[in-house]
């Protein structure tokens, strides 16, 4: 590890307010294991923790006429009459479409909230003074303080992935002082059955609308005191020194096509309980803190927040953010940085193996029919979560995304055949849910979308080539991706014009006609049959490389410049340069595919520009993020800070959720991934260090971000230019360590000002340069540290 790297912090990355939240999405405080979270608003006379169980949603099988989106026959003859209309048309309208193609939902469900853990407290918010309640994101911990009639209240809330729970501490200064009654609140659409067996809360029931099966154990654990259970409802606690209170839940859904559905909670629960309760709070942070460091302090990130005085460290984040870009450059500097890695701190929270995928709000919902049913749209949210968890070092994470892509490839098959009417492979539409919806709803600007499998599968490549895990790519990656480039082989359609395949109904989300051939619809596609294809020819399958071959050597790629210099987002020139749509989907060969390299083509990099600037830096939350993104793959670090700043001005609620509005995560992922896009970049099989660094970052450091090739990098700047960089090349999988290979660099200065040295033996290496590129020969395992020589 350099020596930039290990420079002590002054001040912890953390979210605060000095006052009790008075809204559950916008001042709220979200704590997560992966299957479990919770939001804490930190009431004085009344605590309501909201909490949530990733698996607990209605709909699906058990709820009446669910059909997974599948018509009861393949609609090929619909398939064909909307390509009829095309080729005699020109286009097709989307509400035409929908009435062809799409299908009225039925019980698709709602993600749920599980319900409210309230405790009731004597004492009111009258004469409170120092109140601070606060979210460590380098402890992964809430913390409420406060002061009444001279006593210092201290609550302690963490979401611990090792043992299951959700783990909370409330104490006082003073022996005796912490009393409460405690009561569990659902809602009213399921069954709900409580007891209270020696001060543990069980709660279990049925949800009407499918019979899914929950319980949640509860366990108060006083130290003093006494401990009351009324009515088999409520646990009342009077005069306790400090209580601790540990919460789990389940349900007995199954990630299995086509049931869904597993064994009862109640005996993992169980077990999961009574373990945990003979752990004290202490090593329960402990173990939590373990776990939690060794996947967040993986990387840090300085561009000058540790300036910032204690003065202005002390003020809440509403206030930060209120004042941002108001004068203040080192507390700009010190939100951008929390938002950086309140990104990495949320997907660890909502996205650990062994539960679902982060959703549309993570793992975080308090009703039972959230926006957007809080599902899995798969047209660009459900992958935008997931991009950053790769370059900010985070891959265990993608374990959730893996298993349930997975999960929809059986049901994808059956979408293939009725839906598309294409005999081969699997595919999915624009959203799913966690019951193997892989059909089409209804909605025309919001239904249609075949490529949302090509999408999907990119991750798993992309797996593959940040690890380099052949395995991986063999077992896993590969039999997906062949599956979903099958689908396409059968379902391209040579386009009568030119004699290309493309895409046929094609849409660009969310507006404009049905075409053939959209530019993101061949994007899309080519990027999984290039990738396939790539994968193909490293794992020896022949055959189905031939296939692929036929197709690409006369695919359209979707790949055009219009009249006004924009990249087009149609086959047919339409572009409207007044169009300041959201949606920019037909930039995805820039980011996050790699179809667009702007350092060889300086002719689609123009046009990107152009198209970028057309439509603006506004949209919601994620369209926002997504062009953080975009800009810092067009090498222009300014305009993507600035578009950053836009979305912390206009799309970030006061707790730093992101607003589209509402509440919608994939903001604050897009955004992690877009400020680590501008400082590591390495799609274009070379390894770029600071892109697209923005002036207001003009000295800093970063550790730990991964880049493609198993390399992972240390960064350190000085008046916007690269000062040292310290590669690390890990060793093969297999353990090889003599495995070498050539190793791209490319950086904003020429790379004869630089040396470059093996760290390990101190020996000097020979970086042949060319103008802001060098190579040099890398092996596995080893370190190697480039300077800046000064020459």
């Amino acid at each position: 590890m350099p020596a930039f790297a290990t420079e002590a912090i002054s001040s912890e990355s953390s979210i605060r307010f000095d006052r009790p939240a008075r809204d559950w999405e916008s001042e709220g405080l979200p704590i997560g294991n992966g299957a479990l979270g919770a939001v804490i608003s930190g009431g004085i006379q009344q605590e309501i923790i909201q909490f949530n169980e990733k698996s607990l949603w209605t709909g699906g099988p058990g709820a009446k006429g669910y059909d997974f989106g599948w018509p009861d026959k393949p609609q090929t003859a619909a398939v064909k009459e909307v390509r009829k209309i095309i080729a005699k048309e020109g286009s097709v309208t989307p509400e035409i479409a929908a009435e062809r193609l799409g299908r009225k939902i039925t019980a698709y469900g709602d993600y749920q909230t599980f319900g409210d853990l309230v405790l009731d407290f004597p004492q009111n918010d009258s004469d409170v003074i120092h109140y601070l309640r606060t979210l460590s994101l380098d402890n992964a911990q809430v913390d409420v303080s406060y002061v009444k009639d001279g006593i210092t209240y201290t609550r302690e809330y963490l979401a611990n992935y090792p043992d299951g729970v959700i783990a909370i501490k409330l104490s006082a200064n003073q022996p005796g002082k912490v009393s409460f009654n405690a009561s569990l609140k659902v809602p009213d659409n399921r069954t709900l059955t409580t007891r209270i067996e020696n001060g543990r809360i069980v709660a279990a029931g049925k949800l009407h609308s499918n019979g899914l099966q929950f319980e949640t154990q509860i366990q108060f654990l006083p130290q003093g005191g006494k401990l009351d259970a009324i009515e088999n409802q409520k646990i009342k606690i009077t005069n306790a020194d400090s209580v601790v209170i540990l919460l789990n839940a389940g349900t007995d859904y199954a990630q299995q096509y086509p049931h869904y559905r597993g064994l009862h909670p109640h005996a993992k629960l169980q077990q999961q309980m009574d373990v945990a309760s003979v752990k004290t709070f202490t090593q329960l942070q402990t173990t939590h803190r373990q776990d939690y460091h060794a996947l967040f302090n993986r990387v840090t990130l300085d561009i000058g927040q540790y300036q910032l005085p204690k003065k202005t460290i002390e003020q809440p984040t509403n206030a930060l953010l209120a004042n941002y870009k108001k004068g203040d450059a080192i507390a700009d500097r010190a939100l951008e940085a929390t938002y950086f890695q309140f990104g990495r701190y949320l997907l660890i929270a909502s996205s650990r193996a062994g539960s679902l995928p982060a959703n549309l709000q993570g793992v975080w919902n308090n009703s039972i029919t959230p926006p957007w049913n809080d599902d899995y749209h798969v047209n660009i949210n459900l992958q935008m979560n997931y991009w950053l968890a790769e370059t900010t070092n985070l891959p265990e994470l993608m374990t959730p995304y893996f298993d349930f892509v997975d999960s929809l490839v059986e049901p994808g098959k059956v979408s293939a055949k009725r839906v598309a009417g294409v005999s081969k492979g699997w595919t999915v539409f624009l959203n799913t849910n966690i019951w193997g919806f892989t059909g089409v709803i209804q909605w025309p600007t919001a239904f249609w979308q075949p490529e949302a499998s090509a999408w999907l599968a990119q991750h798993h490549y992309e797996h593959f080539l940040f690890s380099g895990d052949k395995k991986f790519l063999r077992d896993h990656a590969y039999p997906l991706m062949k599956s979903a480039a099958a689908f396409w082989l059968e379902f391209l359609i040579k386009d009568p014009r030119d004699g290309k395949w493309i895409v046929s109904p094609s849409f660009s989300p969310e507006h404009g006609p049905f075409t053939n051939g959209a530019a993101m619809s061949q994007q899309i596609v080519f990027d999984l049959l290039r990738n396939a294809r790539e994968a193909a020819v490293l794992l020896g399958d022949k055959s189905f490389q031939k296939k692929l071959d036929k197709k690409l050597n006369n695919f359209d790629e979707g790949l055009r410049i219009g009249s006004w210099g924009q990249l087009q987002e149609w086959k047919e020139d339409n572009d409207d340069p007044n169009n300041e749509h959201r949606h920019i989907s037909h930039l995805f060969a820039l980011h996050p595919g790699r179809q667009i390299n702007v350092s060889e083509s300086p002719e689609l990099l123009k046009a990107v520009r152009t198209t970028l600037n057309a439509r603006g830096d506004g949209g919601t939350g994620w369209s926002q993020a997504w062009k953080v993104n975009m800009w810092a793959r067009a090498l222009d670090g300014n305009r993507a800070h600035k578009v950053l700043g836009e979305q912390l001005q206009r799309s970030t609620l006061s707790n730093l959720w992101d607003n589209h509005p509402p509440f919608q995560i994939d903001g604050n992922f897009g955004a992690t991934a877009g400020i680590a896009e501008m400082l590591v970049q390495s799609h274009n099989n070379e390894l770029h260090l600071l892109p697209a660094l923005p002036d207001a970052w003009s000295s800093g450091s970063v550790t730990g971000l991964r880049a493609r090739g198993g390399i992972t990098v240390d960064l350190k700047w000085h008046n916007r230019q690269l000062s040292e960089a310290i590669i690390y090349v890990a060793i093969d999988l297999k353990g090889d360590s003599k495995t070498t290979s050539t190793l791209q660099l490319r950086t904003t200065q020429p790379l004869t000002k630089y040396s470059l040295k093996d760290m390990q033996s101190g020996t000097s290496l020979v970086l042949t340069n060319k103008g802001n590129t060098g190579t040099f020969i890398a092996q596995g395992g080893s370190t190697y540290l480039l300077s800046n020589s000064g020459r």
